[in-house]
Formats: C-alpha cells, sequence, structure tokens
C-alpha cells in the first residue's frame, strides 16, 4: 500500500516538476500525488505532454498541470463520472478541477473520482488510430 511520500521517494521526473513550483502550488500538487498514488497505486506515472500522469494499460487516466493562475487537475475520461465538482476541459470527454490553495482539495472527491477513473475509461491509447474517434472501455 502507498504511504504518503516524501520527495526523495518520488519519481524523480515529477520530483523535477514539482521542484520549480511555487511554494502553494507545490503543496497542491503534492497532495493531488499522493491521493493518486493512493487511489491508483499499480498505475505507470510519468511526465507527459508536460505534466504528470497517471495511465492504465497505456491509456492516460488522471494528471494534473500548473496553469497561470491555478493548478488543474484532470482527468481523461471525468465527463463520464457525472460529478458536479468536475468540469469540462478541453475536447473529448476531459474534465477536471482548478485549485489555487490546498484547502480547496477535497480528499474525499478525490478518493472517488479516482475509484470512477478506473472503471469508467475511454480509449485515448488508440485514439489516433481511429482518427480521433473515442470508444468506450469500461
Amino acid at each position: 500500500m502507498w504511504k504518503p511520500t516524501n520527495y526523495y521517494d518520488m519519481n524523480k521526473t515529477i520530483q523535477s516538476y514539482h521542484a520549480a513550483l511555487a511554494k502553494n502550488d507545490k503543496a497542491i500538487c503534492k497532495l493531488l500525488y499522493d491521493e493518486i498514488m493512493l487511489g491508483l497505486p499499480d498505475a505507470e506515472h510519468k511526465i507527459w505532454h508536460r505534466m504528470p500522469v497517471w495511465f492504465l494499460n497505456g491509456n492516460p487516466i488522471v494528471g494534473y498541470s500548473k496553469l497561470k493562475d491555478c493548478v488543474r487537475l484532470l482527468f481523461w475520461s471525468g465527463r463520464s463520472f457525472e460529478e458536479d465538482g468536475l468540469q469540462d476541459e478541453g475536447g473529448f470527454k476531459t474534465a477536471g478541477a482548478r485549485y489555487t490553495d490546498i484547502e480547496q482539495v477535497n480528499a474525499k472527491d478525490l478518493r472517488r473520482w479516482l475509484k470512477k477513473s478506473k472503471s469508467i475509461q475511454w480509449d485515448y491509447k488508440n485514439i489516433v488510430k481511429r482518427k480521433g474517434v473515442l470508444e468506450r472501455l469500461k
């Protein structure tokens, strides 16, 4: 079982990502990292498109990024979760939440979303092969 991390145990590329952040943003990202690791302990995680992202069977599930005025948590299949706390982000089925303070992160909601992310997935892994068409995996 995953235990909340210190920076010595963190994935090195994600550690570097966090190191470049301001103190407040770093605290938000560390909390998100720990909760995602608890919720998706077997997921591959790495920097992908300049942000930390977790994958199940090569399919992107969740990630976060520092935007100009906030930290954005993004679920690739989040629109299908039917959750009021997630807002549509970008195209396809992505939805997320934005945080400017660590107190805004509701761990109970985040854990529920992570649970849904395992059971509700769209096949982003093969989107290019399918010429932009998404198919539901689970």
